[in-house]
């Protein structure tokens, strides 16, 4: 984003504020985020981001005085600001002595270090975009900033066009507003009038949001059948849902030949009947760990057929039930399949699911994607670079899929992974989403608040889903709820987030225009408007746009 559209973000940003007026009125000052992203290597590097930020000099050798290492190519940064200061970090990145290398930035601070604040796939003879983040909360007087090989070979690292902004966390959470403000909702105007088109000033409207367009839900399992006060909370709450483990392999076919769907159907009435939008997960799991135990000892021939069986099965049952499918789960760290039956396996999983149900989201679905940079099997040029391979071999592949098993979160790293993958121009929806359960339950609940709201605001993201289904002896790693449906504090964060994003009743007069404007969520709505005696009642839509939505009623 050069600084001709920074400009007129900035004055976008400025208006919308100025035009909503209280509550959505605070001081902003300072840069607004960047989201330009790269997954392509150019030929020459691009200019930093926010014209370098905070970073004037260029990289070199850097001295560690406390033990006497020698970083190289790195910056010394004085005096960065603690106080939870985000920071926004790129650069591009070329090397010399290999075909590619998985390059890793980290930070060596006094009193806070991350081993990986971003990584980048680069390649020989062009340059790579490095895009992370990391949050400081104590402020160091020194800190180092630099570059290595991830496999410690010498590659002969190239760095350019770097750029180091800070965030306060205020000037953080206002651009998370106003991309929700922009991309979450639209303007409306109701116009009211009689059967001559007079408007009709003083009659009192109602408007009220009766469902969500943007699919927020959580895992469900079979403890939910039979459960009435659990199935009425789960609807008050949720829109979207995804079947935790009763469309496994392991859960529809735990011996060879005994083909079984009870439960899962019975799953699938239960969200039919609340017109809950539903996920497909999964038709295999590359984790041998999760593979029914028989398949482990079929021969390649034995194997082959299996997994024939199992996509024609389980895609015939439910065609045109599920919007998305997670072919091969997180593929990226098992292959079981292509090990047992060739490299094209994966492929042929895809291309086969596709003519089953050629109207279903075909998913990658992978944990440590967005979670950290540290896992050098799922880094976010590892998930295009796996994608594009599919691709190219005729693979429709529709969705990008991000678990998000989070111990602490770092939420411009988060961001800045996300930015990356939409370039892609596919949808993004973080399927998996919980935190560790290593920590507290109020530092559970801060942090989920942190990974939703980074999700929500990100234009690019099209649902969340968690991956909290309730248990008698608790969830995977985290619970809304305890067994008696009162809220835990991961649970009132999400009634909040789910009161703070919907439109909420609405009762007013129409103006001397005969009309009246707000803004929405997008979604279904529900108006009626009282005039006298007379009364009407109607609906409309409010889906993505941008220019004002006009709904007109007659009295």
């Amino acid at each position: 984003m050069g600084n001709t559209t920074l400009t007129f973000v900035r004055l976008q940003l400025l208006m919308f504020i100025l035009l909503m007026g209280s509550p959505f009125v605070f001081s902003f000052d300072g840069p607004l985020y960047d989201s330009t992203a790269y997954t392509e290597c150019k030929r020459q590097p691009e200019k930093p981001l926010y014209g370098g930020g905070i970073i004037v000099d260029e990289p070199s050798a850097v001295v560690d005085t406390d033990n006497g290492d020698v970083y190289s190519p790195a910056f010394l940064l004085q005096n960065l600001t603690g106080n939870g200061t985000i920071y926004s970090f790129s650069s591009w990145v070329k090397i010399g002595g290999a075909g590619s290398a998985l390059i890793q930035a980290s930070l060596k601070a006094e009193d806070e270090s991350y081993n990986c604040i971003g990584t980048v796939l680069a390649k020989r003879g062009c340059w790579s975009f490095l895009k992370g983040g990391f949050v400081l909360n104590s402020p160091p007087n020194l800190s180092i900033l630099f570059f290595q090989n991830t496999d410690g070979r010498d590659v002969g690292l190239a760095i350019a066009s770097a750029s180091l902004q800070p965030f306060s966390v205020q000037q953080w959470n206002t651009y998370h507003q106003y991309m929700i403000n922009t991309k979450r909702k639209r303007a409306v105007t109701v116009h009211v009038s009689n059967g001559q088109g007079k408007g009709l000033q003083g009659a009192a409207i109602t408007v009220e949001q009766v469902s969500k367009d943007f699919p927020f839900g959580s895992a469900i399992s079979k403890t939910i059948l039979g459960n009435l006060p659990y199935q009425n909370w789960f609807v008050e709450r949720f829109n979207a849902a995804v079947f935790e483990n009763e469309l496994k392999w392991y859960a529809t076919e735990p011996n060879q030949g005994n083909v079984t769907y009870t439960i899962a159907d019975q799953m699938l009435q239960f969200v039919r009947a609340h017109q809950i939008t539903a996920r497909g997960h999964n038709i295999f799991w590359e984790d041998p760990k999760y593979t029914p135990p028989w398949v482990r000892y079929l021969t390649a021939d034995q194997l082959k057929s299996a997994v024939n069986s199992r996509i024609q099965s389980l895609m015939s049952k439910y065609k045109e039930e599920f919007i998305h499918w997670d072919v091969s789960n997180e593929m990226l760290h098992f292959d079981f399949y292509e090990k047992q039956l060739g490299p094209n396996a994966t492929l042929d999983f895809f291309q086969t699911a596709h003519k089953s149900d050629p109207l279903a989201t075909l998913f990658m679905n992978d944990f440590n994607v967005v979670e950290t940079c540290t896992d050098v099997n799922s880094t976010v040029d590892t998930y295009v670079s796996r994608l594009r391979e599919l691709q190219q071999g005729g693979v429709s592949m529709d969705g990008i899929g991000l678990e998000g098993h989070f111990i602490i979160p770092n939420p411009p790293l988060m961001r800045a992974i996300i930015d990356k993958l939409a370039t892609l121009g596919l949808p993004i929806w973080l399927t998996e989403v919980d935190i560790s359960n290593t920590l507290d339950k109020e530092t559970q609940a801060i942090y989920l608040e942190q990974v939703l709201r980074e999700g929500f605001s990100h234009p690019s993201v099209n649902g969340m889903m968690l991956w909290t289904a309730l248990h008698p002896n608790g969830c995977y790693e985290m619970c809304l709820t305890d067994n008696n449906l009162k809220n835990l504090p991961a649970g009132d964060v999400v009634d909040k987030l789910l009161k703070e994003w919907q439109t909420g009743k609405i009762e007013a007069q129409i103006d001397e225009h005969g009309s009246h404007s707000f803004f929405g969520f997008l979604g279904e709505y529900r108006v009626s408007v009282k005039y006298g005696n007379r009364t009407a009642n109607s609906t409309f839509s409010l889906c993505e746009g941008e220019e004002t939505r006009h709904v007109s009623i007659q009295l």
